[in-house]
């Protein structure tokens, strides 16, 4: 019998000299199933261990390579310290351990609290173990929010890492100091803006002294900081610069809470309204003085100006340089050369050679985009085949297949805990388990399944809206008549239509501007 072994650790070790090493905890455990290995005189297919992930993290490489071998059944037996080590869901529970393993020939062994798929007698609490672990990753993490919540109220920095231009306080938990060296650069951006030197001229400025942006000032300095695997992704651009000199921490407000996360379940964040966001004044020193602060944001007000009056840009965030893949950004020119709009790549001043700086005018971007879309409807109006070429309803149906996927989860759940209450009064008739027991255990999986079916019933209705909307657009011949012989495009129109739009460097010799539409259908 060939046995894997999986461990896995998710706190942040102390105990480890260098990043690459094992956590103290993460050897212990390697020990101990090393040794329960050798007394069952299995053979050692291969240890996987995850250091620093939590057991509610799909993405974890090691577990992953595990799955992968045990599905080309490279070994018998995957051998765990606990049931939470491998994992704290009750989905991936009945997926792999109650599903695939069995499917695959695997059998799955937990030590410590005796989970054994070779022992049908103890399914049952292997299915309450994960849900007991379901529920502590749930309470966990709105214990960590409330907390992180509090702190954030009451003015405390709460982050892997400081904003650029301050520094952890080693000596207060929560607090900010300044960074001198960054500082310099942040107050020397401020003074520039307000001495009317634009966004995109100050990125430049310090890009051409090689000055690093913020990010890979955090790399230089030794922080664990992730850096963008993108193109010129250490230089300054126009959104860093925008973004800094809006931000209250420079004047000694602390500002979180722009972001929130959508589940426990998930690290992906979702913006939030700057209502809910948590401001708390005067927490630490500021590096912008009041009097420089207001004399920026007043000239920012001044230079806002829309595209057009009370409208947003026709290709705002649509268009992408086709070299770098920034978004393009609006420009207008001069009164007399026509106050004509054009759209530049964000990349094209702000270094020598950063970008080939794609560049249109929105008027001829326009005019392509009208053409593109009549040669669309002369192709496929004519056909009988519409329906089978194009696609408008994409979008809709990956979402709804997306929730018809969570009522399927949602529903099995429900269907699981009935089952548990089920079998938790069987126990109790048979004596196995005490009243007590029973109505405790019997009132919590009853409290869950009827959060669940309250879920359910709003997730159905979300995919009734859908279905509304679908079924608006069944008729895609009439919706694409809509479009044709088009004169003029509207925001309403770009959004409807266009994903994204490439363009290109102007070929030499000629006007012609090389573009790429990504249609939404």
């Amino acid at each position: 019998m060939k046995v894997a072994i999986y461990c896995r650790l998710s706190e942040e070790d102390r105990n480890k000299q260098f990043e690459t090493d094992d956590s103290g905890s993460i050897q212990n455990q390697k020990a101990m199933l090393l040794q329960y290995a050798m007394e069952q005189r299995w053979e050692l297919y291969s240890i996987y261990s995850d250091d620093d992930y939590t057991g509610s993290d799909r993405r974890r490489p090691e577990f992953n390579r595990l799955l992968k071998d045990a599905e080309q059944h490279r070994f018998d037996i995957v051998l765990c310290k606990t049931q939470s080590r491998f994992t704290r869901e009750i989905e991936l529970v009945e997926k792999y351990i109650h599903g695939l393993f069995p499917i695959w020939g695997i059998r799955f062994i937990s030590i410590v609290d005796n989970a054994d798929t070779a022992n049908k007698g103890n399914k049952k609490s292997r299915q309450i173990n994960g849900l007991v672990n379901e529920w502590y990753l749930e309470d966990m993490s709105e214990n960590i929010r409330s907390v992180l919540t509090n702190r954030r109220k009451n003015g405390f920095h709460i982050g892997a890492f400081a904003l650029y231009g301050y520094k952890k306080d080693p000596e207060q938990k929560g607090h900010l100091i300044i960074d001198e060296e960054a500082a310099a650069v942040v107050r020397e951006v401020f003074t520039l803006f307000s001495q009317g030197y634009g966004k995109t001229a100050i990125a430049r400025m310090l890009n051409d002294r090689g000055i690093p942006n913020p990010t890979e000032y955090k790399r230089l300095h030794g922080l664990r900081y992730k850096q963008p695997k993108t193109k010129n992704s250490t230089l300054w651009k126009y959104f860093a610069i925008s973004a800094m000199l809006t931000n209250e921490i420079y004047i000694g407000n602390m500002v979180q809470g722009k972001y929130g996360s959508i589940s426990y379940k998930t690290k992906q964040n979702k913006p939030r309204p700057k209502s809910e966001w948590y401001i708390v004044e005067g927490t630490h020193e500021p590096i912008i003085d009041r009097e420089l602060w207001d004399r920026v944001q007043a000239l920012i007000q001044q230079r806002a100006k829309p595209f057009d009056v009370g409208t947003i840009g026709l290709f705002a965030k649509k268009a992408r340089c086709a070299n770098c893949g920034c978004t393009m950004r609006s420009s207008k020119s001069a009164p007399q050369r026509g106050s004509k709009h054009y759209l530049q790549c964000s990349n094209r001043h702000v270094a020598k050679d950063a970008c080939i700086g794609s560049f249109i005018s929105v008027e001829r971007l326009e005019r392509m985009v009208i053409n593109e879309m009549n040669k669309l409807a002369a192709q496929y109006l004519d056909k009988d085949e519409l329906e089978q070429h194009i696609e408008f309803c994409d979008n809709l149906q990956g979402q709804k297949k997306r929730l018809l996927s969570d009522i399927s989860v949602y529903k099995k759940k429900v269907a699981a805990f009935s089952k548990g209450i089920r079998e938790l009064y069987m126990d109790k008739v048979k004596g196995l388990l005490s009243e007590r027991d029973y109505v405790e255990m019997s009132k919590d999986f009853a409290a869950e399944r009827n959060r669940l079916e309250r879920v359910i019933a709003e997730v159905e209705k979300q995919l009734a809206e859908i279905e509304e909307k679908q079924a608006a657009g069944n008729n895609r011949r009439q919706i694409i008549e809509q479009y044709t012989s088009l004169e003029q495009l509207t925001r309403e129109i770009v959004e409807i239509l266009i994903d994204y739009i490439s363009v290109g460097k102007r070929i030499p010799g000629t006007r012609d501007v090389p573009i790429e539409i990504h249609w939404n259908f």
